[in-house]
């Protein structure tokens, strides 16, 4: 595949900062949609995103920034999806299934439309009328903030359309980021979704006094949870233990730079799921992600206790020292 694809990222937080990052060492021109015009203006004049990973300065005679997203659309063949997930149909306003047409999508989000209980790709190819050897995901284990750095670190691009999964994969490829290919976009992608959900509950028992013991434990309870849902959901020949699915879910359990341990942690000292929301300045997607596998999970009857004991803790506003402490009996 020529290097005439054109690349576009939507959104203007920090892991869509990271893969600008990323793309501008391979690509001559990215195509960037952020929402707040103010911000695109800073960028242009300062090099840098006033609100997220602002140590990272760009080339800007490689980017096209515009706050008009059917423009950005319009002009890119590529499609890297990084906005929330809860603000994935607001954002895609006046958007038409026109629009999209011939467009390839990756999701880089690692969430579910709430809306539509539908992970990004299910959302794009039920709602958008996206072909299936359109969609592709890109997933971890890979913080934003640690691309900042450039700190080594390795990604999984996933979709059935193999030579567009390579060609995306060659994109973001570079000193310190290594790229491998997998065509289980289900699998990996519901996989990020509760990653982040397990990783709330870690930071959870963390913040409720819980020690490294029990919170090994519980994460080696929670990649056996991933393996059972994605395999009743998507039933194919997948290696869990790869890092797509493992090595992300590590990362995210454990790291400091992990919003959704952060949103856990906040929860298992006391915080209110809304002031906790509050004090921070990103989204913990597991927020809404464990709401919508635990509606999406009433059709599969997967035997699923964290995410039930998440879910119960945000949503029925259980105590999570009770919730926790009756979780403990269900692991092993």
């Amino acid at each position: 595949m020529g290097n005439s694809k054109k690349i576009a990222v939507i959104g203007g937080g920090s892991w869509a900062t990271a893969i600008v990052k990323m793309l501008c060492n391979n690509t001559p021109q990215v195509y960037w949609w952020i929402r707040n015009a103010a911000t695109i203006e800073h960028i242009k004049k300062y090099k840098h995103n006033p609100n997220y990973l602002t140590s990272v300065e760009f080339d800007t005679e490689k980017l096209i920034l515009d706050a008009d997203i059917k423009n950005i659309i319009k002009n890119a063949n590529i499609l890297i999806m990084a906005v929330p997930s809860a603000f994935l149909k607001a954002a895609l306003d006046g958007i038409t299934a026109e629009d999209l047409k011939g467009k390839q999508i990756f999701s880089a989000i690692k969430g579910i439309v709430p809306e539509d209980l539908l992970i990004v790709g299910e959302f794009f190819n039920k709602k958008c009328n996206v072909t299936i050897d359109n969609i592709g995901v890109i997933t971890g284990p890979c913080h934003a903030e640690e691309v900042a750095m450039e700190k080594l670190s390795y990604l999984t691009i996933a979709s059935q359309n193999t030579e567009i999964a390579s060609y995306v994969a060659s994109q973001l490829n570079c000193r310190y980021i290594k790229t491998t290919v997998s065509d289980d976009i289900y699998g990996t992608e519901y996989s990020a979704v509760l990653k982040n959900v397990f990783a709330i509950a870690n930071g959870i028992c963390h913040g409720l006094g819980y020690g490294d013991n029990f919170q090994a434990v519980l994460i080696s309870n929670a990649i056996q949870e991933i393996k059972r849902f994605v395999d009743a959901v998507h039933p194919i020949d997948r290696d869990i233990k790869s890092s797509a699915y493992l090595g992300d879910l590590l990362v995210t359990a454990y790291s400091q730079f992990s919003r959704n341990r952060t949103f856990g942690n906040m929860i298992g000292k006391g915080y209110s799921v809304k002031s906790a929301q509050m004090e921070m300045n990103m989204v913990a997607e597991g927020y809404y992600g464990v709401k919508c596998i635990y509606e999406i999970n009433k059709e599969f009857n997967v035997d699923m206790p964290i995410t039930t004991a998440v879910y119960h803790i945000l949503y029925e506003k259980i105590s999570p020292a009770i919730e926790m402490k009756l979780l403990t009996d269900k692991l092993s």
